[in-house]
């Protein structure tokens, strides 16, 4: 479903050279031996889910497509990121079906919030609120006041059909809300940290009410958890990724670009972003993960990207088949002078600039780019895909020998945070 070209980042010489740190960490991963070891359920969540629960899930799921004009999905960080970066992938920009998926709880912006709370006023609305704890500022701040809203709207009674929570098994304030209140509950697993939960509840839930076949995304993964637990490093896409980034990361190239030639994969880059920049940004260890739209980016960063410092690689996410496209028409006058290009397809024109930018960037810029090219956008593929960089995740941080699933220094700001909103104990 992918393909990885490192190429122009790393030697097959340089390649062979890992072949027994990648022996050591593979096994760590397989058996939960390294740090951070309890949060490693991902690895085998594709084929060790919960089936029934998932059954359930789509029912409500079905349920919220059936009776709502809209589902605002409340939740930050990996209880946002994957969702929304799957829901744009899949659906793109401008979908119009219904329900309308809205992403709240993941800012303090009063604009956005009091836009969002106006425009839902004459809505019929679902709430999808996702936090283990149920006191992630953010979205509790989001979920209080979308529950009152929604109660003043409907009813008590009414609005605990209309609320479904993601969140711990057994503990925590939104779990005992939930108990309380009877509200439909899926888990986050206690093994799986939020960054990697996106094939869990946390993104099945908004994205199988959106349409999408989540049944697909878990094949998808899958076949990537087959495919690559092994340390062939001729043919392991997932860990030849994986070294291009240490390499980089040891040879005086600390940035890593994001690269998509795709807007409605804009945030996958950002859900990335926050995969490896959480996971490895530790210890003053690690890649400092950026993206970049192009052709968009290349009339702002380009310039720089071209001819200023020499400090980033690029891993481009390449779409060969779009599901659309679109035909240039030829006009009489030509007074733009595009005629040239009529009768061709866009999707040509941004190949061309895909080309004649790597070209541009690798050969006269001497930038690093590690190109990975999808076939075609669909659920298994990206399924696939989050799989492939999860499991390069935990491969890439263990060699920073560091603990890829923890993040102390998130807590730091907040705990500032709460010292200057006067909570207590802060």
């Amino acid at each position: 479903m992918i393909k990885i070209d490192v190429s122009n980042v790393i030697s097959e010489q340089e390649i062979a050279k890992y072949q027994d740190k990648v022996q050591t960490i593979n096994k760590m991963i397989n058996e939960r031996t390294g740090a951070g070891n309890d949060f490693l359920g991902w690895v085998d969540w594709p084929i060790n889910y919960d089936k029934e629960e998932l059954e359930r899930l789509l029912k409500d799921a079905k349920y919220v497509r059936e009776n709502f004009d809209v589902l605002v999905v409340a939740g930050i960080g990996g209880s946002y990121l994957g969702a929304k970066s799957a829901y744009d992938a899949l659906k793109g920009m401008k979908d119009v079906s219904k329900p309308e998926i809205i992403f709240m709880g993941q800012t303090f912006s009063p604009n956005y919030t009091a836009q969002v709370l106006d425009y839902l006023k004459d809505k019929k609305f679902a709430i999808n609120v996702i936090s283990k704890s149920g006191t992630t500022t953010e979205t509790s701040i989001a979920f209080r006041l979308l529950k009152n809203l929604l109660e003043e709207k409907v009813g008590k009674e009414e609005a605990r059909k209309s609320i479904f929570a993601v969140t711990d098994r057994a503990r925590g304030a939104l779990k005992t809300l939930c108990n309380q209140e009877g509200y439909s509950t899926y888990v986050l697993p206690d093994d799986i940290g939020g960054r990697y939960s996106v094939l869990t509840p946390v993104g099945l839930f908004p994205l199988a009410a959106a349409g999408v076949d989540v049944k697909a995304m878990l094949e998808g993964a899958q076949e990537a958890r087959k495919e690559f637990n092994n340390t062939d490093l001729k043919n392991n896409m997932c860990y030849r990724y994986a070294i291009s980034r240490d390499y980089m990361y040891r040879h005086n190239h600390p940035v890593e670009m994001y690269v998509t030639y795709e807007p409605q994969m804009s945030q996958i880059s950002e859900w990335l972003k926050q995969l490896f920049g959480e996971s490895e940004g530790k210890e003053k260890k690690g890649l400092l993960p950026t993206s970049a739209t192009f052709s968009t980016d290349l009339h702002s960063l380009g310039q720089f990207i071209q001819d200023g410092s020499p400090i980033l690689f690029e891993t481009i996410l390449k779409i060969d088949n779009p599901n659309y496209d679109v035909t240039i028409p030829s006009t009489e006058d030509d007074l733009d002078g595009l005629n040239y290009l009529a009768g061709k397809k866009l999707s040509f024109v941004n190949e061309m600039a895909f080309q004649g930018t790597l070209k541009a960037h690798e050969v006269d810029g001497g930038v690093p780019c590690n190109v990975i090219t999808i076939e075609r956008m669909d659920a298994k593929t990206l399924g696939y895909l989050y799989y492939f960089f999860m499991r390069a995740c935990a491969m890439s941080a263990y060699m920073l020998e560091i603990n890829p699933f923890n993040q102390p220094g998130v807590e730091i700001y907040k705990k500032n945070m709460f010292h200057l909103l006067g909570k207590k104990g802060y």
